[in-house]
C-alpha cells in the first residue's frame, strides 16, 4: 500500500486549508457586497504560497518533522485573518503582512537552529533574563503604552508590539535541570513582580502556569505543582485587595449583569453575541457587530473577544470545531514530547505545548465567563503582530523537536502517522 512521506502529507493538507481559505473569504465577499469576487480567490492563493514557502522550508530543514501542525496553524490563521477582514479590511492587510513577518521568523528559525537546537540550554539564564528585560519594557516612560487598563504594550516610531508575547516563549526554553530551579525561580518572581507592575495578571497566570507545568514534568513530584499552585492562589487572594483592577475583573467575573453598563459591558455583550450563533451560526459576514449608528458592540472584538465573533458567525458547530483543531495542535505537541529522546527536548517541546494550551484556555474561558477575563490573545486568531510571530517562532520550536525525536527513533522512516 503506497504511503505518502510526512512531507507530502503536509503538503496535501496545506492544499485543504488553502480550499477552505477561499471558501471564507468567499462566503465573507458575498455578504458584503452580494457578489462573488476574484479577491476571495486572490486571498487563498496568497496564504497557499505563503503557507507553501513555509513548507519549503520545512521540507529542506525538518523532512522527518510532524505534518500536522503546519497545516493546523494555516488553517487556525485563516479563520482569524477571514474574521478580522469581515470586520475591518485594514486590520486584515495589516494582519496578512503579521503573517508574512510570522512565516519568515518561522523559516530563520528552522534555517538557524536546524543542526543542533539543543545548544539553546547553555544560553537558558541569558533567554530567562531577557525574556524579563521585555517584561520590563511596558513599565518603561515614553515607550510604554495602557492599552484597556493593562500595560502592556510598546510603542516605537511606528511600531507597537507586547514584548510578554515574546517573553513567554523565551521563558520555556529558560527551563532547565532540577539543580537550576533555585536561580530561575528567583528570576521568575521577579518576572511575576513585573506582571504586577504592568497591571495585567492574565499574563502572570500564564507564565507562572507554564512554570509549574516545567517543574512538574522535569522532577515528576506533583506536590511541587500543588505547592506552586497553592502559592499562587495565595498570592492571588492578596493581590485582589490590593490591585483595584483585579477585584474589578473579579467582581465582574462573578455578575456580569449588574454592571452592565459599565465594567460588565464587554462580557455581556460577549456572551450575547455567542448566544446570538445559535447551533449552526450566522455565516460568515452575516453576525451584527455593530449598531446602526457604526459603533462597535463589542470594544477590542478583533483581540480580546474574536472568539466571540467567530461564535456568532460559525455557531456552536463552527466554535467547537475551532477548538477541535486546537486540541489536536495540542495533541500533537504533547506526542513530540513523548517521543523525544533526551530531556529538554522534552522539557522544551512541554513547555511550547503548554504554553500554548493554557493560552487558548485563559482566553476562550474568560471569554465564555468560566474564569476572570484577561487581555490574552487567542493563538494565530487574534489580531496582534507580537502574538502571530511568537506562535510561529513555537510551531519552529514544535517542528524541530519532532524532526529530531522522529529521526532518532525512526518512526518517519516507516510512515507512520
Amino acid at each position: 500500500m503506497f504511503a505518502l512521506s510526512y512531507r507530502n502529507r503536509e503538503l496535501v493538507n496545506l492544499f485543504v486549508v488553502a480550499i477552505l481559505t477561499g471558501v471564507g473569504f468567499a462566503s465573507v465577499y458575498i455578504a458584503r457586497q452580494d457578489v462573488v469576487s476574484t479577491g476571495s480567490l486572490s486571498y487563498a492563493l496568497f496564504f497557499f504560497a505563503l503557507y507553501l514557502t513555509a513548507h519549503a522550508v520545512a521540507r529542506v530543514t525538518v523532512p522527518q518533522a510532524d505534518p500536522y501542525l503546519l497545516p493546523m496553524a494555516g488553517l487556525l490563521t485563516a479563520v482569524g485573518v477571514t474574521e478580522i477582514y469581515r470586520l475591518n479590511p485594514d486590520n486584515a492587510f495589516r494582519q496578512g503582512l503579521w503573517i508574512v513577518v510570522g512565516v519568515l521568523a518561522f523559516s530563520a528559525t528552522l534555517l538557524l537552529l536546524r543542526h543542533d537546537y539543543r545548544r539553546l540550554e547553555s544560553y537558558k539564564y541569558l533567554f530567562g533574563l531577557t525574556a524579563i528585560g521585555l517584561l520590563v519594557l511596558p513599565a518603561l516612560p515614553v515607550i510604554g503604552q495602557t492599552v484597556n487598563g493593562a500595560r502592556l504594550w510598546v510603542h516605537v516610531g511606528g511600531i507597537q508590539f507586547q514584548p510578554g508575547e515574546l517573553a513567554k516563549k523565551r521563558e520555556v526554553l529558560a527551563q532547565g535541570r532540577l539543580k537550576d530551579f533555585g536561580p530561575l525561580l528567583a528570576i521568575w518572581g521577579a518576572a511575576m513582580l513585573v506582571l504586577v507592575e504592568t497591571n495585567d495578571l492574565g499574563s502572570g497566570l500564564l507564565y507562572f502556569g507554564i512554570f509549574l507545568a516545567m517543574l512538574y514534568v522535569a522532577t515528576a513530584r506533583g506536590w511541587y505543582a500543588l505547592g506552586g499552585l497553592a502559592l499562587f492562589i495565595a498570592g492571588a487572594a492578596v493581590i485582589y485587595k490590593a490591585v483595584p483592577r483585579v477585584e474589578e475583573r473579579v467582581t465582574v467575573w462573578l455578575d456580569p449583569w449588574a454592571h452592565v453598563h459599565t465594567t460588565g459591558y464587554q462580557i455581556t455583550q460577549s456572551l450575547y453575541s455567542i448566544g446570538n450563533g445559535g447551533f449552526a451560526g450566522k455565516g460568515f459576514g452575516k453576525g451584527v457587530f455593530a449598531t446602526t449608528n457604526g459603533h462597535d458592540l463589542i470594544p477590542f472584538l478583533p483581540t480580546d473577544f474574536i472568539y466571540s465573533a467567530l461564535a456568532q458567525e460559525l455557531g456552536l458547530v463552527g466554535s467547537a470545531a475551532l477548538l477541535l483543531v486546537y486540541m489536536v495542535f495540542c495533541l500533537r505537541g504533547f506526542r513530540i514530547a513523548m517521543l523525544a529522546q533526551d530531556g529538554f527536548s522534552k522539557l522544551l517541546a512541554v513547555g511550547l505545548t503548554f504554553g500554548f494550551a493554557l493560552q487558548t484556555f485563559i482566553i476562550v474561558g474568560g471569554v465564555l465567563r468560566i474564569i476572570p477575563l484577561t487581555g490574552i490573545t487567542l493563538p494565530f486568531v487574534s489580531y496582534g503582530g507580537s502574538s502571530v510571530v511568537a506562535n510561529f517562532v513555537l510551531l519552529a520550536g514544535l517542528l524541530l523537536v519532532s524532526h529530531r525525536a522522529n529521526s532518532s527513533s525512526g518512526i518517519a522512516m516507516e510512515g507512520r502517522p
